[in-house]
């Protein structure tokens, strides 16, 4: 049975969504096992074509914008590349991230072309708990935001493991030894990436919309398990 998606605002124009953790964006040739995909889901859903708006990886979840026509996605499209449009990601990390940096670090697509990327970071709080990893008798752990300028495929996941602070349950762009603690001790398998907010200017009636999407259930336990509160 289909799962049914969360939409947090919908209008004749556009459906915004709160994706899942492992819900693939759209049908892609390196993901044969998926079958599941909420451009589908979300047609299936309301009984419209959708046109996805931007893109989320398959494991981050959160806010997630689709259009009802193309006019509509060539608007919002435009409004995202002239960096008129807010978007706000929560992470766990490995380590106590600094407290305010902007990552101006170019990323090589996967057509081997290098492009311009920018991601602005804030930390919310850090942890340490009496929890041994390699050569360390505890472990340290970041609570962060991210606000990426530019759209780059997996951006916020490359910047955070170039800063050597990478997001925990990353594959590949993370720690291994990181990620099978958190397998082994606290049995979580997803990474702890999530587009918590947008905030973009309506393309026909110019009103200025914050959209919010809730934390995933596992995102809140392991936050609460590293005493991370918000």
């Amino acid at each position: 049975m289909s799962k049914t998606l969360e939409i947090l605002y919908q209008d004749e124009y556009m459906v915004v969504i709160n994706k899942p953790n492992g819900l693939l964006v759209h049908r892609s040739s390196i993901a044969n096992d998926a079958d599941e995909f909420a451009v589908q889901l979300l047609r299936d859903q309301i009984g419209q074509f959708v046109y996805p708006v931007h893109r989320l990886d398959r494991k981050t979840s959160g806010v997630l914008m689709f259009a009802l026509d193309k006019e509509t996605t060539r608007l919002l499209q435009a409004e995202m590349q002239n960096k008129q449009t807010l978007k706000e990601y929560h992470a766990i990390v490995r380590g106590y991230f600094p407290e305010e940096i902007k990552v101006d670090y170019a990323l090589t697509n996967d057509k081997g072309k290098v492009q311009e990327a920018i991601t602005r970071f804030e930390c919310v709080q850090t942890t340490e708990i009496d929890v041994p990893l390699g050569k360390h008798a505890t472990s340290r752990y970041s609570l962060i935001k991210a606000f990426p300028q530019t759209g780059r495929m997996h951006q916020i996941r490359k910047h955070c493991n170039h800063l050597r602070h990478p997001i925990v349950g990353d594959r590949p762009h993370g720690c291994n030894k990181q990620n099978r603690l958190f397998k082994e001790r606290w049995n979580m398998t997803v990474m702890l990436l999530h587009a918590k907010k947008i905030v973009f200017t309506h393309p026909y009636n110019k009103e200025v919309l914050t959209i919010e999407a809730s934390f995933p259930a596992e995102f809140l336990r392991i936050q609460e398990t590293l005493l991370l509160k918000k």
